[in-house]
Protein backbone atom coordinates (compact mmCIF):
# COMPACT_ATOMS: atom_id res chain seq x y z
CA UNK A 1 0.00 0.00 0.00
CA UNK A 2 1.16 2.96 -0.83
CA UNK A 3 0.20 6.95 0.66
CA UNK A 4 -0.45 8.58 -2.76
CA UNK A 5 1.49 6.87 -5.43
CA UNK A 6 -0.10 6.52 -8.25
CA UNK A 7 -2.44 3.67 -9.22
CA UNK A 8 -2.18 2.01 -5.77
CA UNK A 9 -4.81 1.91 -2.91
CA UNK A 10 -4.05 4.70 -0.76
CA UNK A 11 -5.44 5.11 2.88
CA UNK A 12 -5.74 8.95 2.48
CA UNK A 13 -7.65 8.44 -0.94
CA UNK A 14 -10.49 5.69 0.13
CA UNK A 15 -11.15 7.85 3.41
CA UNK A 16 -11.59 10.90 1.41
CA UNK A 17 -13.62 8.40 -1.12
CA UNK A 18 -15.88 7.44 1.35
CA UNK A 19 -16.53 10.96 2.56
CA UNK A 20 -17.03 12.43 -0.52
CA UNK A 21 -19.55 9.46 -1.85
CA UNK A 22 -21.45 9.72 2.05
CA UNK A 23 -21.92 13.87 1.76
CA UNK A 24 -24.62 14.00 -0.76
CA UNK A 25 -26.66 11.34 1.71
CA UNK A 26 -25.37 12.50 4.57
CA UNK A 27 -28.84 13.90 5.88
CA UNK A 28 -30.56 10.81 5.04
CA UNK A 29 -28.83 7.95 6.10
CA UNK A 30 -28.08 6.31 9.29
CA UNK A 31 -24.38 4.98 10.15
CA UNK A 32 -25.09 1.37 8.74
CA UNK A 33 -25.83 2.95 5.44
CA UNK A 34 -23.14 5.74 5.42
CA UNK A 35 -20.10 2.62 6.49
CA UNK A 36 -21.93 1.05 3.23
CA UNK A 37 -21.35 3.92 1.07
CA UNK A 38 -18.03 4.67 2.04
CA UNK A 39 -16.65 0.62 1.46
CA UNK A 40 -18.31 0.42 -1.82
CA UNK A 41 -16.96 4.38 -2.78
CA UNK A 42 -13.42 2.98 -2.06
CA UNK A 43 -13.60 0.10 -4.36
CA UNK A 44 -15.55 2.10 -7.20
CA UNK A 45 -12.90 5.02 -6.76
CA UNK A 46 -10.02 2.85 -6.47
CA UNK A 47 -11.40 1.14 -10.11
CA UNK A 48 -12.19 4.46 -11.27
CA UNK A 49 -7.93 5.83 -10.75
CA UNK A 50 -6.81 2.30 -11.86
CA UNK A 51 -9.38 3.10 -15.48
CA UNK A 52 -8.30 6.41 -16.03
CA UNK A 53 -4.46 5.02 -15.62
CA UNK A 54 -4.89 2.23 -17.94
CA UNK A 55 -6.76 4.77 -20.54
CA UNK A 56 -3.69 7.28 -20.41
CA UNK A 57 -5.74 10.22 -19.00
CA UNK A 58 -4.08 13.01 -17.63
CA UNK A 59 -6.37 14.61 -14.48
CA UNK A 60 -4.46 16.56 -11.57
CA UNK A 61 -5.61 15.06 -7.94
CA UNK A 62 -8.28 12.08 -9.41
CA UNK A 63 -10.88 14.44 -8.92
CA UNK A 64 -13.01 12.52 -11.56
CA UNK A 65 -12.06 9.48 -9.81
CA UNK A 66 -12.78 10.28 -6.06
CA UNK A 67 -15.13 13.41 -6.24
CA UNK A 68 -17.11 12.27 -9.42
CA UNK A 69 -17.58 9.09 -9.54
CA UNK A 70 -17.40 8.79 -5.43
CA UNK A 71 -20.02 11.76 -5.51
CA UNK A 72 -22.30 9.83 -7.69
CA UNK A 73 -22.53 6.21 -5.68
CA UNK A 74 -23.37 8.46 -3.10
CA UNK A 75 -26.24 10.21 -4.78
CA UNK A 76 -27.67 7.00 -6.40
CA UNK A 77 -27.05 5.85 -2.62
CA UNK A 78 -29.32 8.08 -1.72
CA UNK A 79 -32.42 5.80 -3.05
CA UNK A 80 -31.09 2.52 -1.41
CA UNK A 81 -30.23 3.91 1.71
CA UNK A 82 -32.25 6.99 3.02
CA UNK A 83 -34.22 6.19 6.73
CA UNK A 84 -37.66 7.43 7.18
CA UNK A 85 -36.27 8.10 10.55
CA UNK A 86 -33.34 10.36 9.66
CA UNK A 87 -35.30 12.52 6.91
CA UNK A 88 -38.80 11.39 6.32
CA UNK A 89 -37.93 9.79 3.49
CA UNK A 90 -37.39 5.39 2.61
CA UNK A 91 -35.42 3.85 0.43
CA UNK A 92 -35.08 0.92 -1.34
CA UNK A 93 -33.59 -1.09 1.62
CA UNK A 94 -36.00 0.53 4.05
CA UNK A 95 -39.07 -0.55 2.16
CA UNK A 96 -39.38 2.10 -1.18
CA UNK A 97 -38.54 2.45 -4.60
CA UNK A 98 -40.01 5.75 -4.68
CA UNK A 99 -36.57 8.16 -5.00
CA UNK A 100 -35.55 5.36 -7.08
CA UNK A 101 -36.18 7.13 -10.69
CA UNK A 102 -35.72 10.50 -9.10
CA UNK A 103 -32.23 9.97 -8.44
CA UNK A 104 -31.45 8.51 -11.53
CA UNK A 105 -32.74 11.42 -13.10
CA UNK A 106 -31.09 13.49 -11.08
CA UNK A 107 -27.47 12.06 -11.45
CA UNK A 108 -28.10 11.97 -14.98
CA UNK A 109 -29.14 15.74 -15.57
CA UNK A 110 -25.92 16.57 -12.99
CA UNK A 111 -23.20 14.71 -15.09
CA UNK A 112 -25.09 15.95 -18.64
CA UNK A 113 -24.42 19.57 -16.77
CA UNK A 114 -21.51 19.26 -15.56
CA UNK A 115 -19.98 18.06 -18.94
CA UNK A 116 -21.51 20.64 -20.64
CA UNK A 117 -20.37 23.27 -18.81
CA UNK A 118 -16.89 22.39 -18.36
CA UNK A 119 -16.38 21.48 -21.89
CA UNK A 120 -17.27 25.44 -22.82
CA UNK A 121 -15.24 26.33 -19.83
CA UNK A 122 -12.35 24.54 -21.05
CA UNK A 123 -12.65 25.62 -24.66
CA UNK A 124 -12.81 28.70 -23.74
CA UNK A 125 -9.56 28.98 -21.64
CA UNK A 126 -7.57 27.32 -24.35
CA UNK A 127 -8.57 29.63 -26.93
CA UNK A 128 -7.52 32.27 -24.32
CA UNK A 129 -4.40 31.46 -22.93
CA UNK A 130 -4.48 27.52 -23.70
CA UNK A 131 -5.27 24.72 -21.38
CA UNK A 132 -1.66 22.68 -21.12
CA UNK A 133 1.39 23.35 -20.92
CA UNK A 134 3.89 22.07 -22.82
CA UNK A 135 5.87 18.71 -22.31
CA UNK A 136 9.29 20.08 -21.80
CA UNK A 137 7.66 22.95 -18.96
CA UNK A 138 6.24 19.34 -17.41
CA UNK A 139 9.07 17.50 -17.32
CA UNK A 140 11.21 20.22 -15.54
CA UNK A 141 8.08 20.72 -13.12
CA UNK A 142 5.46 23.23 -13.28
CA UNK A 143 6.71 25.10 -9.96
CA UNK A 144 10.17 26.23 -11.56
CA UNK A 145 8.60 26.47 -15.59
CA UNK A 146 5.34 28.43 -13.81
CA UNK A 147 5.88 30.09 -10.92
CA UNK A 148 10.49 30.54 -11.17
CA UNK A 149 10.84 28.90 -8.02
CA UNK A 150 11.61 25.05 -6.04
CA UNK A 151 8.77 23.59 -4.44
CA UNK A 152 10.55 20.56 -3.17
CA UNK A 153 14.65 19.91 -2.60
Amino acid sequence: MGWGKPGSLSIISGAIAGLAAVTPAAGFIDVRGAVVIGLVAGFICYKAMDYRIKAGLDESLDAWAIHGIGGLWGSLAIALFANKAINGYAGVFYGSTDLLIPQIVAVLVTVAYAFIVTLILAKAVDAVIGLRVSEEEEYVGLDISQHGEVAYA
